[in-house]
């Protein structure tokens, strides 16, 4: 069974390849034994997608705002490893009114 791989596709305009960056290292950080690859794809037009063996997990254009580290972590974990813990990653998100 091939490993999963994780896709991000970045906009080169908007300059958001440090982002992009920053959450493929906070996913092989989190997931060193479980993923496969995580590739890196430029692209345009305000583009901020991430996909999980090519099914869309998050989008930047659907959600309105870029993915928390700790959403993103849950996101491939629920598909991959649905019984890990991340640890503090798993506690609750508390906003104020």
């Amino acid at each position: 069974m091939p490993t999963p791989r994780v896709e991000i596709t970045y906009c080169t305009q908007c300059r958001w390849l440090l982002r992009a960056a920053w959450m493929a290292q906070e996913l092989l950080t989190t997931f060193d034994t479980e993923l496969g690859e995580v590739a890196l794809v430029p692209g345009t037009g305000g583009i901020f997608e991430v996909r999980l063996n090519e099914e869309l997990i998050f989008s930047r254009k659907e959600a309105s705002r870029f993915p928390e580290s700790k959403e993103l972590k849950q996101l491939v974990r629920d598909r991959i490893s649905p019984d890990r813990h991340l640890g503090h990653s798993d506690r609750p998100v508390i906003t104020g009114s």
